[in-house]
Formats: structure tokens, sequence, C-alpha cells
């Protein structure tokens, strides 16, 4: 509707400047002609002696010697005045009067008294003149006007001004059915796109298909990674229920056979606070994997520095005695787009498990990672430390959950799975090597670019 009322109005604004425009033309073309008119007859114009005047017998326009016919001729002078034949008749108005010199002037319209008694107007052009053929003593100063009813003048301006709107008028709409056709043309692809969100609603679809215009792939992109997302952690909270049911059936089992056998009342308590134990690491094992583990979409940025220093600070009293120092090479433009405590989780388990190796030192890197158009940037962690190092055949078993590099090191053997499952969640890639710097093992982390 806003772009048709705009073609509209441009079109009514043309219209009225090419009306204005030809208006302005033609006058000036009417102008012209009355004075050509009036140039000739200052060709054939003479004078007596006496200052008498001597006119051409045959005008410029047979009309000048038609009574009434629209076209008039006045010749004023100092001390008399001449008229065409065709100005017997009609009431013209008066003469302006002597123009100087050369003095040009063009008036109009202005009222006469037509032949038959009604009212009409003309234009009039009058120049002033000198006739001074034999000498300067003879000269004699004259001022020449010539009028024209302004029937001709409207009558070409109405001719124009009914071709140009019908014209223009045949123009809009054809352009209004051509802006119709296009923007519904344009407008299919986002038809599309809400007749397959509707599928997806409605369960007919499992998510939007990725065959729409690069236009509307941002869009159509976040919302296959929002229903990613919810169906995953849709997915992950039905696994959390059945792994932390499925855990807590064996300890009930025991205590439920500890009961039917008749244990005693010592050995009962025993089993009990065994099997409390147990149950309580399970569910504070479940519950961490719950809240470690996916992302909310659009998330904004958490400050990676100030995050690493409050973890390293708590890290540097529990390894006091080790005395192992922590560096910092963050890049000011690094920035982590998730949840604040997805990036404690990470940065938490990937420096506890260096402080836990290292000997001396632990070096934490954030850079910029990858980019892409219309994305935000990725991001580069990465967490050395001069520990002995992890084997490259024992990076998969370490990153297994419950699994220890070393069964004598106190821990659960959780922290690097929860890792990997956090960065699997954000579509990320761990990679483990040896680092080339302090000589340990070096945790990657490459998170792509977010929406």
């Amino acid at each position: 509707m806003a772009a048709s009322i705009g073609l509209v109005a441009f079109l009514m604004l043309a219209g009225i400047a090419l009306d204005r425009s030809f208006a302005e033309t033609a006058q000036n073309n009417l102008r012209q002609r009355l004075k050509s008119y009036a140039m000739a007859y200052a060709d054939n114009i003479d004078f007596g002696r006496d200052g008498s005047l001597y006119t051409p017998e045959v005008g410029p326009d047979p009309r000048f010697h038609r009574p009434g016919s629209g076209l008039y001729a006045e010749v004023v002078l100092p001390d008399g005045h001449w008229a065409s034949l065709s100005a017997e008749g009609p009431l013209l108005p008066e003469a302006y009067g002597m123009l100087s010199p050369r003095e040009e002037r063009f008036e109009g319209p202005l009222r006469i008294t037509q032949l038959d008694g009604s009212q009409g107007e003309v234009y009039r052009y009058g120049i002033g003149l000198v006739w001074g053929e034999r000498g300067p003593e003879a000269e004699f100063p004259y001022t020449i006007y010539v009028m024209e009813d302004t029937q001709t003048l409207d009558a070409q301006v109405r001719v124009f001004r009914g071709a140009l709107w019908m014209n223009l008028g045949s123009a809009g709409l054809i352009l209004l059915l051509l802006q119709a056709l296009i923007l519904q043309w344009s407008l299919r692809p986002l038809q599309r796109v809400i007749a397959e969100l509707t599928k997806v609603q409605r369960g007919q679809l499992q998510r939007m298909s990725e065959r729409h215009p690069r236009e509307l792939e941002p869009l159509t992109d976040s919302i296959n990674a929002l229903i990613d997302s919810e169906r995953e952690n849709l997915e992950r909270q039905r696994n959390t229920l059945a792994d932390l049911a499925h855990s807590l059936k064996t300890p009930l089992a025991v205590l439920r056979t500890q009961l039917d056998a008749g244990a005693s009342e010592e050995a009962l308590r025993q089993e009990l606070d065994a099997q409390l134990r147990r149950m309580n690491d399970l569910v504070s094992y479940q519950l961490a994997r719950a809240a470690s583990s996916g992302h909310k979409l659009f998330s904004a940025p958490v400050p990676i520095e100030s995050t690493a220093e409050e973890i390293v600070r708590g890290l540097e009293k529990v390894y006091a005695r080790k005395g192992v120092l922590c560096e910092f090479d963050i890049a000011p433009r690094a920035q982590f787009y998730g949840e604040a405590g997805d990036l404690q989780e990470l940065l938490g388990n990937l420096l506890e498990n260096a402080f836990k190796w290292a000997n001396r030192r632990v070096v934490l890197t954030a850079r910029p990672g990858p980019t892409a158009p219309n994305r935000r940037a990725g991001l580069l962690l990465a967490v050395d430390d001069d520990g002995p190092g992890i084997a490259p055949e024992d990076v998969a078993k370490v990153l297994q959950r419950g699994v220890r590099g070393d069964e004598r090191v106190q821990g659960h053997g959780i922290g690097l799975s929860i890792v990997q499952d956090l960065v699997r969640d954000y579509r990320g890639e761990l990679h483990v090597t040896r680092s080339e710097e302090l000589g340990g093992a070096r945790f990657e982390v490459v998170l792509p670019p977010g929406l």
C-alpha cells in the first residue's frame, strides 16, 4: 500500500511538473509568435513628413483583417492611435501607453468584450520602437501591441493535459499491476517460509529446508538452530532422567536385598550409609551434567578474563603447595557468546586439569576464532601446562567419562568429559596435543561463528 501510494504521488507530482512546464513553454511560444507579428508590422510601417502613419495593406496573418478574429494589432503614437481591422467591434483593453525604445512587455490574460458581447481574455505583447529612416531630425517613436485570444493557448493546454493525464493514468495502472506482480513474486519465498514453519509447528516437518534465498538464510538458520537446540535440550533432559533412574536402581536394589535378608542393624547401617553416599554422588553428577549441557542461542558476550581470574584465584589456593603460576594471553576482541555457567565449567575444568598436572606454569590463551558473513566471530581457547603431557594413544581414553589419566591422582574423571560435552553442545572442536611452548599437554577448544 505504501509503495502504491508513493507511486501514485510520484506520478501526480510528475504530471503537475510537466503540465506547468508545458504551460510555461506554450506561453513563451505565444510571446515569440506575437513578437514576430509585431516585428513584421514594424518592417512595413512608414511615416510621412508630417508624422502620418502608413500601415501595410496586407498584415502578417489574414486574421488581422477579419473583425473579431481573435488576433489584434495596435500602434500607439505620441499623438495618435491605429488598430487593425480585426479590432473593430471587440472592446479591447486600454493600451498601456508608449514604451521606451526596445522595451518589451508581455502580459495577460486581460479581459475583453467580444463582438457578441461575451467576455473573453487575451494575451498582449508590446514593444517600443523608433522610426528614423530620414535621419535623427525625423525620428518618430511608436509602440506596437499585438493581442491574441487565450482560446488558442487554452486549447493547446487542454489537449496536452488530456493526453498527459490519460497517458500517466495508463502508465500508473500498468505500474501498479506490475508492482503487485513483482511484490507477489518477491514475497513468494517468505510465503514458503511461513508455510514450512506452519508444517514444523504441526509436526509435519522436522526442520526448515535449506532451499531459500540468501536474504532469508539468516532467518531460516536461526529457526533451525532454535529447533535443534530445543530438541537437544528435551532429549538431554530425558536422557538425564533416564540415566539418574537407572543409576539409582542398583543402590535401591541393594538396600532392598539387605532388608529382605534380615541383616543386622550395624550391617544395615553401614550399607545404608554407603549406598546413600553413592546415591548422593550419582545425583550430584547428573545435576552437574544437566547444568553443564546445552546453551542458549543469541546470548550476550561473557568476559573471559574476569571469569578466568576468579577461577585461577580459587585454584591457586587449592594448589598452593605446588606454587603453580598461571599466565594469561587474552586478546581484547576475544569474547565468549553463551552462558556464563558454561564458560565457568569450560575454563574451570580445563584450568583445574592443568593445575593438577602442571609442575610450575600454566598458560591460558584466548583469541578470536573463525569468522563467517553475518555471524559473530568464533573463539579459540587453549590451556597449556608444563606437566608430563598426554600420549596421542591415550587421548581418547582420557576424554571418556569416569576415566582418570592416573588412578593415583584424586578425582572423578568426569571433568574433561564435561568439557567435551560442552564443546559438542556449542558445535565446536576439542583438540588435545603436546604444548610446543611448555612441553606438557595442550587442550585447545575451537568454537565456530555464532548466530
